[in-house]
């Protein structure tokens, strides 16, 4: 194939959809998940058959869903061939102007892909292949990567049941529901080889060989290899691998690991794709090494060269701050599963095993560690904030490179955010009214922050009270649906259509359930909660999200007490706990609140990227200085919750921590808020959304993460060697 196969990737159609000439490009417009980030593309959808698009918010469902002989009434309607002409020419432009990208007029000539590898992708709610804040950010990656004209290829799994699905019972409980994906009807096809078959690669297991089916999700420009092992080849026992994620079963976790690393290398070689360099996000495909080893060991490659090699063209990312989030498992099991894979090219057991071994102490029979197998086979490491960077740098130290300085031993790359994807569609739309088509360009700009200041106070507030009011809509739809659920009468149910006043001060906190990130903090002091939300003249209402794993027991137990405290006395009404969070419930909420809470155990948030997506929506962060916080607070653009220092006593600090975060919303967020001139309009409080916009959507957008990675890193080790 071509140096440029990674972009030409033929597929497979599977999905039964038929139709017009006139509009054949909603084919392509369906598979392509560009559409996710382009307001003009989901309004096109909608247009075909609102009610369906409303129900389940995929192209390729609507598209066979519509029955062929409605669309001779469809392309009557000027509006609809208007609005079709419109975005397929914007989507044909983008795809073929490669030359005008930043990374073509960057780096000129650079045309090798970067394989960037991770356990989970959010790239939208209707593909379910991800959990939280790691796949969701491994998405942002791949739509910036695509916006820059990046050469990059994803690889990832396909789950077919995905990550579970949230119910919670009327005691507070959540139930976890696993429904299986009907892939015919997502925006993925199979990969297509040379004869016009499936691209099927296989991966060695103890005894035997699993099959694995390699599928295409097509990200604008960067392609996206998602692999499947339920397949008929496979014996029934093995075909569950890839069906649900983060699996409690450590054996069965390993097994997923070995396909992602293994086979995704095996499916880029299979495709003809030739990565010039490597990026593991987070250490469970770190398992890639291994099989880049093996392939280089069986040329002939000398051990100590064929290591060089590798690590020379490899980027690692690690994430979790605590040596527990780490991935390890024990060695009789990595035994079991790689004793004959390196030893067949004449690697001693315990010389490969040793890759992975974090430290000296640890006996004869060392747990394998993913994060050191990475660290120890990777040229750049970095943390993805300035803090995470020096919390691993220490845990790490002992496996780092003492030759390096300081500063590139452990560098930090902040994490950020895809703009479009996160951003509202009424800010879209007031920024278009502002800035033309250069939007984009003008609030992704540090020279931007004058022009959005100077902006109307007035469009400004009017743009987000419609966010919240949107907000709105959406949560006493899904508080019906929930408390019907729960045996509610009628009369109960439409207490829910005055739930949720857009006009009061409103506080969002949306996050993986981990007992570390503190959910609940704010309910320390009921007594205090209390009267901070039913206050007649100042009133205050928060909205609450979030999964708990499994099998994580403590956070389990933490949702079910906040929800049943959100019906107690003097907080039901104010207090709303949303289940099922997913990416849709978190667009809703950073684009409707007006306060995001942020309360983790200090340093334990690597990034807290939802802070991010919050701020540039105009709402004020009001958070712990961990994470992200402390490079994006700038003094007006929200608040640090700054509890006195307890030296590691955790209740102490937790003690600290709520008596700073009532007393910051009690004297200084809810003042601010109601802080109003003779309009009613809150001009000191607009001034702050506005520098929030103005400073956090330049410096902590993934373009700027996207651009950070190929100017440090990927650029490079790309020219090096």
């Amino acid at each position: 194939m071509s140096e440029r196969a990674w972009q030409e990737i033929p597929r497979l159609d599977i999905a039964d959809i038929d139709l017009p000439r006139q509009v054949g490009g909603l084919y392509e417009l369906a598979y392509n998940l560009w559409w996710t980030w382009s307001s003009r593309a989901r309004h096109l959808f909608s247009l075909i058959d609102s009610r369906t698009w409303a129900l389940y918010r995929n192209p390729v469902q609507l598209l066979i869903n519509f029955d062929r002989h409605h669309w001779n009434e469809k392309l009557e309607e000027e509006s609809f061939r208007d609005a079709y002409h419109e975005v397929y020419g914007t989507f044909e432009r983008y795809l073929v102007e490669t030359d005008a990208t930043w990374f073509a007029r960057t780096y000129p000539g650079e045309d090798r892909p970067v394989a960037y590898f991770c356990m989970e992708f959010g790239l939208h709610q209707c593909l379910s292949i991800y959990s939280g804040g790691l796949g969701v950010l491994a998405g942002d990656h791949l739509k910036s990567a695509s916006d820059l004209g990046l050469p990059l290829v994803g690889v990832g799994l396909l789950y077919h049941q995905g990550y579970f699905r949230q119910n919670i019972d009327a005691d507070g409980r959540q139930q976890h529901i696993y429904p299986d994906a009907d892939f015919s009807r997502l925006p993925i096809r199979p990969a297509a080889g040379p004869t016009g078959r499936g691209v099927f690669v296989t991966v060695p297991f103890p005894d035997r060989e699993i099959q694995v089916r390699v599928w295409v999700a097509q990200v604008g420009r960067v392609p996206l290899l998602l692999l499947d092992t339920d397949v008929p080849q496979n014996d029934s026992a093995d075909r569950p691998i890839t069906a649900s994620l983060y699996t409690p079963g450590r054996e069965m976790r390993l097994a997923q690991e070995l396909v992602l690393g293994v086979g995704g290398v095996r499916a880029l070689a299979a495709l003809g794709i030739e990565p010039r360099v490597w990026h593991m996000n987070e250490g469970h495909s770190a398992f890639l090494q291994f099989e880049r080893l093996r392939v280089a060991l069986a040329a002939g490659r000398p051990y100590e060269e064929a290591l060089g090699e590798l690590r020379h063209h490899s980027v690692f990312t690690t994430h979790t701050p605590v040596p527990a989030g780490n991935e390890v498992f024990e060695a009789a099991l990595v035994r079991k599963y790689f004793g004959g894979f390196l030893g067949g090219v004449g690697v001693a057991e315990d010389r490969w095993r040793a890759l992975g071994r974090n430290g000296e102490g640890e006996g004869d029979e060392p747990p394998f560690n993913m994060t050191a197998l990475a660290l120890r086979t990777s040229a750049r490491v970095n943390g993805v904030s300035k803090l995470n960077a020096e919390v691993a740098a220490r845990m790490w130290a002992h496996l780092l490179p003492e030759t390096l300085p300081d500063a590139e031993r452990m560098r930090a790359i902040t994490n950020g955010v895809h703009l479009s994807t996160w951003l509202g569609v009424e800010l879209q739309e007031l920024f278009f009214r502002w800035f033309g088509e250069r939007w984009h360009q003008v609030l992704g700009s540090e020279t931007g922050r004058i022009a959005i200041l100077d902006g109307s106070d007035e469009q400004l507030w009017e743009a987000h009270l419609a966010q919240k009011r949107r907000l709105a809509r959406f949560l006493r739809a899904r508080l019906r649906r929930q408390f019907a659920r729960h045996g509610l009468s009628p009369d109960e149910l439409r207490v829910v259509e005055t739930m949720f006043d857009p006009e009061v001060l409103t506080l969002g906190f949306a996050r993986r359930f981990a007992t570390y990130k503190r959910a609940g903090l704010l309910f320390s002091d009921l007594d205090r909660l209390r009267a901070l939300v039913d206050r007649a003249e100042r009133p205050v209402q928060i909205v609450l999200a979030g999964k708990a794993h499994p099998a994580d027991r403590a956070g389990q137990e933490l949702i079910a007490s906040i929800f049943r405290l959100s019906q107690s006395e003097g907080l039901k009404g104010r207090v709303f706990f949303v289940e099922d969070y997913d990416m849709r419930v978190g667009r809703q909420l950073v684009q409707g609140v007006d306060v995001w809470l942020n309360t983790p155990r200090r340093p334990l948030e690597a990034s807290g990227t939802s802070g991010m997506k919050a701020g540039m929506n105009g709402a004020l962060n009001c958070s712990i200085a961990d994470g992200w916080w402390p490079e994006g607070h700038s003094g007006q653009n929200g608040w640090v919750i700054a509890g006195k220092d307890c030296g590691g006593d955790e209740a102490a600090q937790d003690r600290e921590d709520a008596l700073a975060l009532y007393q910051l919303l009690e004297l200084e967020v809810v003042p601010a808020f109601h802080d109003r001139g003779g309009n009613g309009l809150p001009r000191a409080w607009v001034r702050r959304m506005k520098e929030a916009i103005a400073t956090i959507a330049p410096r902590f957008s993934s373009d700027r993460m996207v651009r950070e990675y190929a100017d440090t890193a990927y650029v490079p080790l790309a020219r090096s060697g």
